[in-house]
């Protein structure tokens, strides 16, 4: 008897602050299945009410990030006009949010190949930290179709006009260098080096206070809408002064020690800070 086809899925692990999630489908490069779409949008809404987390790292198995769509489900999850749709609307956009969303710092660790929805998952990361054996690209026109809305809003936000039109365009698969150069990845470091990279920015990122983590990204996000900032949107954001952390960090470097954050959540917690 044939074993079953191995299926894919995202193994959720937590140590410490850290929550990890990784994307694993054996034999398949982690090809994303619509299941596994699914599961990452489950996984990810679900860390950002976590607890003391203080980051979230996305990973591949086996050596490889993820080598986009399981191309192999096409033909039941996107036969139609409106399967389509639904597919990039309702099971891949969601999971994309969901990672853009997350207050928590994300990490995306890459390696090998890093391509279509696995590119456009690291897209929605805070940090793509890179093997020097990973390939970028997303090649999608060789399949006959574009890059969906919600789907290009992440590389474009991270790639830019030119890039994102020079890999849609081309199909080209650029390597790790090239992409760095490029602006997709935020380091490269060798394969050897890939784990210890991980842990020193998983550490310099546990240094800072997490709140001042949230308020960055909630403002950097923003700031890409053109409307300007509202008073009770400034009054929201510079409440951080009376939290705990911000005292403790002033007080800490006065007194020239290391600080201790208590990890304020929000400004909401104010009150029971004094």
């Amino acid at each position: 008897m044939n074993p079953a086809p191995a299926r894919g899925r995202i193994d959720v692990s937590r140590a410490g602050g850290v929550l990890t999630l990784t994307l694993a489908h054996a034999g398949k490069l982690n090809a994303l299945t619509a299941g596994m779409w699914r599961a990452l949008a489950t996984a990810m809404r679900d860390a950002a009410n976590l607890p003391d987390l203080r980051a979230v790292v996305i990973r591949g198995a086996g050596g490889h990030f993820a080598a986009g769509a399981d191309i192999g489900e096409f033909p039941v999850e996107r036969s139609g006009v409106e399967a389509v749709r639904r597919y990039h609307e309702q099971v891949i956009a969601p999971a994309l949010r969901a990672i853009d969303d997350c207050p928590w710092p994300t990490v995306a660790l890459v390696q090998g190949a890093c391509v279509g929805g696995g590119l456009e998952i690291a897209c929605c990361c805070d940090l793509r930290i890179a093997a020097r054996s990973t390939r970028v690209g997303a090649p999608i026109a060789r399949l006959g179709f574009p890059m969906a809305p919600a789907e290009l809003a992440g590389l474009l936000a991270v790639a830019g006009r030119a890039v994102a039109l020079e890999l849609l365009l081309e199909g080209r698969i650029l390597d790790a260098a090239e992409a760095l150069a490029k602006g997709l990845l935020t380091r490269v470091v060798d394969d050897a080096e890939l784990e210890a990279e991980l842990a020193r920015t998983l550490a310099r990122i546990a240094a800072g206070a997490p709140l001042a983590a949230t308020l960055n990204k909630r403002m950097v996000r923003r700031l890409q809408r053109p409307e300007p900032l509202q008073e009770a949107e400034l009054a929201a954001f510079f409440s951080y002064s009376d939290t705990r952390d911000h005292r403790e960090g002033v007080a800490a470097f006065l007194e020239g020690r290391p600080p201790v954050f208590g990890g304020d959540a929000s400004p909401s917690r104010i009150e029971e800070d004094r």
